[in-house]
């Protein structure tokens, strides 16, 4: 890998277009100077802002796109209509060619994966990609996958993101061993859908070199960090996710409003000020901002649609990070080395 990172942004996607990528980039390169951007989208609409930010402007190019995928879009209709002309495609596309390490978008996410899954292909015996999030908790940070990816899952696709989140966790985290839990609506084994009671099995009785398998895991646990990795299906993932930032975002209203309803709290706030300061901080969702989608023959980072340019500079460093640590090279290495089976085989024989 060349020292340079190169990142290919999606410019028009997310709710705020390039005002926020363009903005989030100049963030992004100011922390990572060994980076060169490619924006993709409406050169009009780009150019001006780049050209705002000479350091930026310096270190980046435009590829104009002649239409930009919309949020509300079905992916289907984007694939028909963004394919080899939308700012989401060529974007893509840089990736596949080799002319970009890494896509970042806040763009509509089922488009991305599918536009992705097109493009990219998906890993030797992967059949769904999946989101891995990095998720704050009280022990550090866990990586909870999948968040939104797709809907539903058999116990081989569970099986698959066990692997690919144990690899993530030993790359991301510096975890040699990964503690793995199965999100469930309880810990004993009689509970919960089949698919997920199989995929337990599974993983306790063939997947313990690489990780240690701990159970059923509930929601309460994620925060708690019971487990370095999360498994679960996209469903209840992005639910889990949306939930845990509603709550944050929640939190620091109520912390707000105590902080300025009183004279009393205000003079407290004074002297507390350093300790509010961080616990801000840890709460702001944009922090880790940034999911990473699995199972490809590619890097593409999803940012939420509705971030600000923090929280997309997070994104590209996410994106920055994945690329210097060589994720995609050491998740296919994790998937199939020499003397071990095949995960679909893992799955089957156990069926």
């Amino acid at each position: 890998m060349s020292q340079m990172v190169r990142i290919a942004v999606d410019a028009m996607g997310g709710d705020h277009g390039p005002a926020v990528a363009v903005a989030g980039a100049e963030l992004a390169l100011a922390r990572h100077p060994h980076s060169q951007f490619a924006f993709f989208g409406d050169s009009a609409a780009i150019a001006p802002l780049v050209a705002q930010r000479p350091a930026l402007q310096s270190a980046s190019r435009l590829v104009h796109a002649e239409i930009s995928v919309r949020m509300e879009d079905k992916p289907s209709r984007a694939l028909r209509y963004g394919r080899r002309k939308s700012s989401m495609w060529l974007a893509i596309e840089a990736v596949k060619n080799n002319d970009a390490d890494v896509v970042v978008s806040a763009g509509n996410t089922g488009a991305l994966m599918a536009m992705s899954k097109f493009e990219l292909k998906t890993l030797a015996g992967i059949e769904r990609p999946a989101i891995a999030a990095l998720w704050p908790t009280l022990r550090g940070e866990s990586v909870v996958l999948d968040v939104g990816a797709s809907i539903g899952a058999d116990a081989e696709h569970l099986v698959d993101l066990a692997a690919m989140g144990t690899a993530t966790a030993r790359i991301l985290l510096g975890i040699a061993r990964p503690t793995v839990g199965l999100l469930n609506i309880g810990v004993e084994e009689v509970k919960g859908l089949e698919p997920v009671r199989e995929a337990g099995r599974i993983l306790r009785e063939r997947m313990q070199q690489d990780m240690e398998y701990i159970g059923f895991v509930e929601g309460d646990d994620i925060g708690a960090g019971k487990a370095d990795v999360i498994v679960t299906e996209g469903f209840a993932g992005n639910i889990a996710l949306k939930t845990a930032e509603g709550t944050a975002r929640q939190i620091g209203e109520y912390l707000r409003d105590a902080m300025t309803r009183s004279l009393g709290a205000r003079i407290g706030y004074l002297f507390a000020r350093p300790a509010f300061r961080q616990l801000r901080e840890r709460l702001d969702p944009r922090r880790l901002n940034g999911g990473v989608f699995l199972g490809l023959n590619g890097i593409v980072i999803k940012s939420h649609g509705g971030t600000d340019a923090e929280g997309f500079a997070a994104a590209i460093a996410l994106g920055y990070s994945v690329v210097r640590d060589e994720l995609l090279a050491k998740i296919t290495a994790a998937l199939v080395r020499p003397g071990r089976e095949p995960l679909r085989a893992l799955g089957g024989a156990a069926s």
